[in-house]
């Protein structure tokens, strides 16, 4: 029979083993120590969902005005992306381009230069695949963790807090990553390994554009022939036409409220990113001797609105450059 003090040692053993399959099963608990670094139109309102669900929120932003907006909602703010990862267990990263990932992390001050060990650290950036893996190895080499995470939904599913997350990494570390990316999102998927999530996510994009084109063009067509844009909008919708771009972001003014196209493009998903991503998406193409005809056009299409001056406005001022074109 035990006695009392080797029972309450026995007793704390399976405590302490129950909060370790805890952590290691993604259960996240509240008041986790999370960084966040880039708060544009879909980083602010990830970081903000996060707070919302009761975790400590350190965050960097080259904008001044974005980390003062955040720290008036309870994060806090941090000068350098050192700083992040030196108040952080978790970390997510929300950048616009592969350039920028290698800085933040790999840079002076950047995240790997006070990491802890242990730290999980998700990019949810759009990067190219082999940056992903480059920054995985870097991350390893200080006994940290790094996934790739990118996101889809745009920025209402990021007000929402229904992102779609296309993760990248070891299995063993999925769990975590789910609890953690679950704040922000809805749909939680594991794609393979580092850099699979960016894979997923420059397939889904180019197909976005090619879609959102399709929409700009067949709304000109239509408002040409002089049909109503919210009749055609709405019967598009629950025909064979249907598509994301027609029912959910429609490219035409006035068609939806609260819509980047409502509001003279402003917000959303910027053209130029939308160059950027198509780009990725080609040369990924070209490394797999894939044909991407359509991709490749609307790759074209996009440089020449970044060339017209309408790289900052929303991916949907397509319509605005197609409509406008006598």
């Amino acid at each position: 029979m035990l006695s009392l003090k080797s029972f309450r040692t026995l007793l704390c053993r399976v405590q302490a083993t129950a909060c370790r399959t805890l952590t290691t099963s993604g259960s996240q608990p509240r008041n986790a120590k999370v960084g966040f670094i880039g708060l544009g139109n879909m980083g602010g309102p990830m970081a903000e969902n996060l707070l919302s669900q009761g975790h400590q929120v350190s965050v960097y932003d080259v904008s001044a005005e974005a980390v003062s907006r955040l720290g008036g909602l309870g994060a806090a703010p941090c000068r350098t992306p050192a700083a992040v990862a030196a108040a952080s267990d978790q970390v997510v990263t929300m950048l616009p381009n592969s350039q920028h990932v290698q800085a933040v992390f790999a840079g002076p001050d950047g995240l790997l230069s006070a990491v802890k060990p242990g730290t999980l650290m998700v990019d949810s950036s759009t990067i190219d695949p082999a940056v992903s893996q480059e920054m995985a190895l870097a991350a390893k080499d200080k006994s940290a963790v790094y996934m790739d995470a990118p996101v889809s939904g745009g920025v209402p599913a990021a007000r929402g807090g229904t992102l779609t997350f296309m993760v990248g990494g070891p299995e063993e570390h999925f769990a975590a990553a789910k609890a953690l990316l679950e704040a922000m999102g809805k749909n939680i998927v594991h794609c393979g390994d580092v850099g699979m999530g960016q894979s997923v996510k420059i397939c889904n994009n180019m197909m976005l554009a090619i879609s959102m084109i399709g929409a700009a063009e067949t709304m000109n067509l239509g408002a040409r022939l002089g049909v109503d844009p919210k009749l055609l909008a709405g019967i598009l919708s629950t025909s064979t036409g249907r598509c994301w771009a027609i029912d959910t972001y429609n490219p035409v003014p006035g068609v939806f409220d609260n819509v980047p196209s409502s509001n003279n493009y402003q917000g959303g998903f910027g053209t130029a990113l939308m160059c950027k991503d198509l780009g990725l998406a080609q040369s990924a193409a070209a490394a797999t001797d894939s044909a991407t005809p359509l991709g490749g056009a609307a790759l074209q299409i996009y440089r020449l609105l970044v060339n017209h001056g309408l790289g900052q406005l929303d991916f949907s001022a397509v319509y605005k450059y197609i409509s406008e074109r006598q």
